[in-house]
Parts: C-alpha cells; structure tokens; sequence
C-alpha cells in the first residue's frame, strides 16, 4: 500500500514510510497538485481545512500540492469530494496544446471561386491544418450586381449571418430574403448561392461544416 493510500483509509493516520516520488516528468503530480491548489485557493481555504474536509493529514495535502506524491484514486475521490468539483476537473492541467487560428481584421486568404472575377471575393477567415472535420468560416463580399451568381453543393451544413447589404439567397427551390443581422442555417446539399443582389456592397458571414454528423 502506497502512501497515499495509507493517508486516505486512515483518516489522517500517521505516514508509514517515504512517499513515493514523481515519476520520470512528474506531469501527472504536478497537473493534479495545481488544480488542488488553486481550487482551494478559490475557495478560501487553508491546507488545515481542506485536510479536514478530506479526512486527509494536512502533511498529504502540502505534499499533494507540492507534487511530491502520488495520489491513489480514493484519494482523488475524498479531494474532489472536498472541493465540490468533479474529479475529472483535477486532470484539466493534461489538456495538450490544441490548434488556433487567429485572423486579425483585413486579414485572411482570399480563395479563387466561381463569380470571383465578378465582383464576389471569397475570404477564409480561419483554417485548422490538423483537424480534417473543421468548420469552414469565410467572409464573402458582393461588391457587383452581375448577372452570374455561382452556386455551391457540398454535404453537411451551412450558417450565413448578413452583415451588410441586402440580398435573395437561394436554397434548392426556396429564396430568402436576407438583410444585416438576418441568418440562415441550411443542409449543404441542395444548390445554393445569391439569387438577387438588392443593395451592395453586400457582407455576409458563411460557416461551412461540410462533414455530416453520423450517430
């Protein structure tokens, strides 16, 4: 028996032997020692309290804190118990890095689409190179009343939000008449695109997600 599994079934029994260092990164000890920290530190709480809480020696949360131990899982279990929050919540300092993109204002890559040479531009406003079911943010600007309006089919979903302008979008046989703060959400897989150019120039905000959802 480790111990930190002496600590938790003994109610604050003395400590038996050295305890059991880190392993070669630490990480594991040092991630659950923080998050105790500072959600007792959130709470107002002093080692002595939450030792009491916990039916832990104080000596096991300075240790805990200090990630020179190992924490068994009924210990975890009377930690997260004492601090009101989910024992998982103790794991959030493992979440890895993950991929942003950061697009400032007139900034993004404008792509080459069919109206392009219209008047009709097409800007990408975030992509995420590592994640092949990203959404698919653009910016699209309508600055020409051309006749030729391109359409567009693709699977999954689609989110428009208008932001200004005035225009008849299509969607399969439906149009809708979109004007700033308007919205339309709609299945990918039907012919869509600008039927109607009413007022330009015209910016509306389209969010593709063009993987469909399997249960």
């Amino acid at each position: 028996m480790t111990t930190s599994d002496q600590e938790a079934a003994g109610n604050g029994a003395a400590e038996t032997g050295p305890a059991r260092e880190p392993g070669p990164s630490g990480r594991l000890e040092r991630s659950i020692g923080q998050q105790v920290k500072q959600f007792r530190a959130a709470l107002g709480l002093t080692a002595s309290d939450l030792a009491e809480r916990t039916g832990l020696s104080k000596a096991m949360i300075s240790k805990i804190e200090s990630a020179s131990t190992s924490c068994s899982l009924t210990t975890l279990e009377r930690l997260a118990e004492g601090l009101g929050v989910p024992v998982t919540a103790l794991f959030r300092g493992l979440e890895t890095d993950r991929e942003a993109s950061h697009t400032r204002d007139g900034e993004g890559a404008v792509v080459v689409r069919s109206g392009t040479r219209r008047g009709h531009e097409y800007k990408i406003l975030g992509t995420l190179r590592h994640r092949e079911d990203s959404i698919e943010p653009t910016l699209v600007t309508l600055t020409s009343t051309s006749d030729v309006f391109p359409l567009f089919q693709h699977p999954g979903t689609e989110f428009l939000y208008m932001l200004e302008g005035e225009m008849v979008y299509n969607h399969g046989p439906h149009r809708y008449h979109m004007l700033p703060g308007d919205s339309l959400l709609f299945e990918g897989e039907a012919p869509h695109g600008p039927a109607e150019l009413v007022q330009v120039p015209i910016r509306f905000l389209a969010i593709a997600d063009p993987h469909p959802r399997h249960a």
